[in-house]
């Protein structure tokens, strides 16, 4: 292997790298702004355009559900409870894409990581840093809801997306050189 070989796949990895992080900043972005729709289910605020965007995301939906929770926070439109719900089903929706390759399984992955495992989670999150009185389970339902409704939304715009052929063509460009 010769010097410039090296150095071209170096740049291609950039690249795609670059693409990528590119998209998922604007994808953070866009859920930002789109945070002011939000549906109030008892003492959360469900917000499906998160769901959404967790399922588009892949491989970097954690850190994106993180930056997204982060600035949420920071503006005054989140709570607390945003970074256990959307980060552990964006992390098990892709999780489970990544080893299946099939959309159903993500979608799945979103519903009970958020729902399930996000909501759970949100427990000690309550208890120990809102001072919050809550039962175990409090927030699984409220979760549950909302990210039904945003994977909801994600499966009818990737289909959408697939059918008219937009998301084989936005996947060649990041994969592009």
């Amino acid at each position: 292997m010769n010097h410039s070989t090296v150095s071209a796949s170096t740049a291609s990895a950039q690249t795609f790298s670059i693409k990528k992080t590119a998209l998922a900043g604007m994808l953070v972005a866009l859920t930002v702004a789109l945070s002011g729709f939000s549906i109030p289910i008892g003492a959360s605020k469900c917000f499906p355009i998160q769901h959404l965007v967790n399922v588009l995301a892949g491989v970097f939906g954690v850190s994106m559900a993180f930056c997204v929770s982060l600035i949420r926070n920071i503006l005054g439109t989140g709570s607390l409870l945003a970074f256990p719900g959307s980060m552990v089903g964006a992390f098990l929706g892709a999780y489970l894409f990544q080893k299946t390759g099939r959309f159903l399984l993500a979608y799945l992955g979103e519903v009970v990581g958020t729902g399930i495992i996000g909501g759970t989670l949100c427990y000690p999150v309550a208890v120990l840093l809102m001072g919050k009185d809550v039962a175990l389970f409090f927030y699984v339902l409220p979760f549950l809801m909302s990210t039904a409704c945003g994977t909801a939304i994600a499966f009818l715009l990737i289909e959408f997306m697939r059918r008219i052929g937009l998301f084989s063509y936005l996947k060649r460009l990041l994969d592009a050189q």
